[in-house]
């Protein structure tokens, strides 16, 4: 769902307060805010955004170039993974330039006469978007450029004729046009802002990457991918189940699923104690999540807490929980009674159904008390540990999250307990 964004003159008043003025001339004349935040073919000498850190000075200027090379405005001898991933390495290392990124984009992106160049501005703040979130306070001002762009190619194609034909009657003869494309190249603008749009619903929450290692080319290869082809994280299961449609055109559940389960019982994960309440290494959790986008899953696997770390994320990050939002007042009214919570399974769109039943059945496997004695996991920590992953309070209400949190639990207990899962086994 799409929310309201900020109006016009809100964004404006937040770059008059925000934006680092730059001037022009021997005067040194103040640039004003529209042409701030329009395409610019030069350099910059100083951030965008106000800041007193010297260092953030510094590499905003350098960025800005890189943002320039990313776009093909500036020439480089780096092909575009690499001043990508130095890009956004530099943001991902440092925090306080990521908002000066996300502003240098949105300048690159107006008023620009390419549709080539626009259109590679949008893919760079798309992969910028998989690795880090703009600061809490710039999120809205984002929020509100994109969502301006959600219908907007008529427009767009528009606006760049009009500017090639004001600069056409501007210029001479003698001087040397920068090359001009309206025509549509790749993409419209719209599919790279409806991506942008969800992205940053989601990274604002999540944070973006994690861990100590540093962005790869793989990483930046497979964020520009997804623009296009929807990761089997953070989809929907619909869309999921479509995507495998070529590939494994006879399976019921999501591969990702059954391929995450099935790998955490090969590594004896039903023997190792905390398992799914220990994380696994987060670099090497980030790695197999990349492996398993391409539809792989290595044979180097020896710790199960792995592959029990990226199948609870890969629950949690689902566009919708297992359990659908409809059905969350039922869940935690029924926490208490085993009849009515087997029936509310019975209700759920017949995908969900089984995508609970496969991790319910998975889960009995653990609660087994032979098990329990190993992993020192019983059902009510199986069930504290799951229950996030499955089920999703809407509420703001710190008081009202903590109340429905042991409910949460105590449904999701009552499911490992009384639901009749056999006819599971077997299912792929």
């Amino acid at each position: 769902t799409l929310r309201k964004p900020i109006s016009q003159s809100s964004m404006a008043d937040w770059a008059s307060k925000n934006l680092n003025m730059h001037t022009q001339g021997i005067f040194r004349r103040r640039i004003s805010i529209s042409n701030m935040l329009s395409w610019n073919g030069g350099s910059i000498k100083k951030p965008m955004l106000i800041t007193s850190n010297r260092t953030i000075k510094k590499e905003a200027c350098e960025m800005f170039k890189l943002v320039q090379s990313y776009m093909g405005d500036r020439q480089t001898r780096m092909d575009r993974n690499h001043v990508a991933l130095v890009t956004v390495t530099k943001c991902w290392s440092m925090q306080g330039l990521r908002d000066e990124l996300y502003i240098q984009l949105i300048r690159q992106t107006t008023d620009n006469m390419c549709y080539r160049s626009l259109a590679w501005g949008w893919e760079l703040m798309a992969i910028s978007l998989a690795f880090f979130s703009p600061s809490p306070k710039f999120q809205s001002y984002l929020e509100g450029y994109i969502y301006r762009h959600l219908d907007s190619d008529e427009n767009i194609t528009q606006r760049i004729k009009e500017l090639v034909d004001l600069k056409n009657k501007k210029i001479t003869k003698s001087r040397k046009k920068r090359k001009q494309n309206t025509e549509d190249e790749g993409l419209p603008i719209s599919t790279y802002a409806k991506y942008c749009y969800r992205k940053l619903q989601k990274v604002a929450i999540t944070g973006g990457k994690k861990g100590l290692r540093k962005p790869t080319v793989e990483e930046i290869t497979h964020a520009r991918n997804a623009i296009v082809t929807p990761s089997l994280f953070g989809s929907s299961l619909e869309e999921i189940m479509l995507r495998q449609q070529d590939m494994y055109p006879g399976n019921k559940l999501p591969w990702v699923q059954t391929q995450l389960s099935q790998q955490v019982l090969a590594l004896g994960g039903e023997q190792t104690e905390g398992i799914f309440r220990i994380p696994g290494d987060i670099d090497e959790v980030n790695a197999l999540k990349l492996q398993v986008d391409q539809w792989r899953i290595p044979s180097s696997l020896s710790d199960p807490n792995i592959p029990a770390s990226l199948l609870k994320l890969w629950y949690r990050e689902l566009e919708e929980p297992v359990i659908p939002q409809q059905f969350y007042k039922e869940c935690i009214s029924n926490y208490e009674n085993p009849d009515a919570a087997v029936a509310v399974v019975q209700l759920l769109p017949e995908l969900n159904r089984l995508v609970l039943c496969y991790l319910i059945h998975f889960l009995q496997i653990f609660a087994q008390p032979s098990n329990v004695g190993r992993t020192k996991m019983d059902v009510n920590n199986l069930a504290m540990v799951m229950a996030p992953n499955c089920l999703r309070c809407q509420s703001d209400d710190p008081r009202v999250i903590f109340e429905n949190t042991r409910k949460e639990m105590s449904f999701l207990r009552m499911l490992i307990v009384h639901l009749d899962t056999s006819f599971i086994k077997g299912l792929v």
